[in-house]
């Protein structure tokens, strides 16, 4: 199987795209609501949840894992692949290669504090495509909102036009929704942004990293071809989780209950 994990709900614009570029691979998932979100917590604690986080997918049966979350991306990903012998796929990296790639000079980052005071945008940006410039907001009401089902509502139109006022006044001409519960409010930030700037998810783009890898790699590609249901699990067991999964994923998914750590 494929683990995905993410602090809450945003994951599940991975496990979307995973269905979508990778038809008949099955998806262990893990949604950490109980501890969301990862991106206020201190460096060493989403280490240790994510450490957590990575032993109960190997526990289900998975044999490679994708962070869905962008903090745990900024700060526990060399710590993982050290740890644990399989692949661990991140969502940064794939996101800079696409806005270096579509970006006319100006790229905007929106995350949470975690990602956003880590720097990881910028450095690898630098690496790649020096000549880009980069300006980052932090937008920690996001992850909340797109929790509580807050999408459709005014105040957080209202909420994200006053954090993307400062990109809109840099010009950027693409925007990586660094964070993967952002694809959520992708018609609300495309509203506060205006039609013009191209946004970057990045889920998009690890999994077509994934379809890559597994081409090369047709022994463990058959690996997680094995037959069965999807299995999602979650630290707490909420309606609107089910509800969100259901309309993401255009399908109905068994949610369970389990704790990792």
């Amino acid at each position: 199987m494929i683990g995905v994990f993410d602090s809450g709900l945003g994951g599940l614009t991975v496990a979307s795209e995973i269905f979508r570029q990778l038809p008949g691979r099955r998806v262990v998932y893990f949604g950490d609501i109980a501890r969301t979100p990862y991106g206020t917590k201190s460096r060493d604690l989403v280490r240790r949840y994510a450490q957590q986080d990575a032993e109960f997918l190997l526990s289900k049966g998975a044999k490679i894992i994708v962070v869905a979350c962008n903090t745990v991306s900024a700060h526990g990903v060399e710590m993982l692949r050290q740890n644990f012998d399989i692949p661990i796929f991140e969502v940064v990296m794939p996101a800079v290669r696409r806005a270096a790639s579509v970006t006319r000079g100006r790229v905007g980052v929106i995350g949470t504090r975690g990602t956003i005071s880590s720097g990881i945008y910028e450095r690898k940006m630098l690496q790649l495509s020096p000549q880009v410039r980069i300006n980052s907001v932090a937008c920690p009401l996001f992850v909340p909102l797109v929790e509580e089902g807050w999408i459709g509502h005014s105040e957080t139109l209202s909420i994200a036009k006053e954090y993307l006022h400062p990109l809109r006044l840099a010009r950027i001409d693409t925007l990586i929704l660094g964070c993967t519960h952002y694809p959520f409010l992708r018609s609300v930030i495309r509203q506060a942004i205006g039609g013009q700037v191209k946004l970057v998810d990045p889920a998009q783009d690890t999994v077509a990293e994934l379809v890559d890898y597994l081409a090369h790699n047709p022994g463990l590609d058959a690996a997680v071809r094995t037959p069965g249901q999807h299995e999602f699990y979650v630290s707490d067991r909420t309606e609107h989780f089910v509800e969100m999964a259901k309309e993401w994923l255009g399908t109905e998914v068994v949610v369970q209950a389990a704790t990792a750590g």
